[in-house]
């Protein structure tokens, strides 16, 4: 489908990119640009060129939450369908086999750290802040703040829904919100490094290990080892395995078969 409010581009070596595209309104979340967002995250999914996609905002930051001008007259039933609305690209990410990186600069605001904390891997320029701070009009984030306490824990996720600041790229990396900070000017060329080294993997593994990550989350402890084996089980079986195993003795380069 053609895309208003987000771009994109599916370009070399497997990598697509979604680009959020409103820069004037720091790339906050309406209604179309909320469903267009999950509706790429879905297509690029199901497209057999690409095996990884880079989210990123266009301008001078990732995303600043929920466009708050859609907030008026609408009734309970009607917020409870907007807000899901919104959040499906969170709960998306997570469903999708292919890995979602996040290229995150200056603001990562409510539903935009939301994203953040939803993205299954994140890399940062040292400007970036982030926070879930809707507490601060009287609204708050209990969405975003589910996968943000999968990420830091339960009392530092409190601390963040309760009081509403931005922190700094630098704690967000303590804290396990990012994976990789860079300096802001190199945050494209690095943002796309990764992810084209992530793309040279084994496909099928890659979303084996992925959605097996995510699917045994919640289990109990052994029933987590007994999910996680019989999905390793499954991988040996695949084309992709014994490729990888047979080029490690050849000392060659593996060329992946399966999508």
């Amino acid at each position: 489908m053609t895309h208003e409010k987000v771009m994109v581009a599916i370009g070399p070596n497997h990598v697509a990119e979604i680009t959020l595209n409103r820069p004037e309104q720091l790339n906050t979340l309406d209604s179309p640009m909320a469903e267009e967002l999950y509706e790429a995250l879905v297509e690029l999914d199901a497209d057999p060129k690409v095996r990884v996609v880079l989210l990123k905002g266009a301008g001078k930051a990732f995303c600043a939450g929920i466009d708050v001008k859609e907030l008026a007259g609408k009734s309970a039933l009607d917020y409870r369908e907007w807000i899901e609305r919104m959040e499906r690209p969170l709960v998306a990410v997570s469903r999708m086999k292919k890995p979602v990186i996040a290229q995150v600069q200056g603001v990562a605001a409510a539903n935009g750290m939301g994203l953040v904390a939803a993205a299954d891997l994140v890399i940062a320029a040292d400007n970036a802040r982030m926070g879930l701070t809707a507490i601060n009009v009287g609204l708050n984030c209990v969405g975003p703040v589910i996968p943000v306490a999968r990420c830091v824990g339960r009392k530092k996720a409190l601390e963040l829904l309760l009081y509403g600041n931005l922190i700094p790229a630098s704690e967000a990396l303590a804290l396990g919100l990012v994976n990789k900070l860079v300096p802001k000017d190199e945050l494209e060329t690095q943002a796309r490094r990764w992810a084209e080294e992530l793309a040279e993997k084994s496909p099928i593994a890659v979303q084996i290990a992925k959605s097996a990550f995510y699917n045994a989350e919640d289990m109990d402890y052994t029933k987590q080892f007994a999910y996680m084996n019989e999905a390793f089980a499954r991988l040996c079986t695949a084309d992709d395995a014994k490729e990888g195993v047979q080029a490690f003795f050849e000392k060659r380069k593996p060329v992946w078969k399966e999508k």
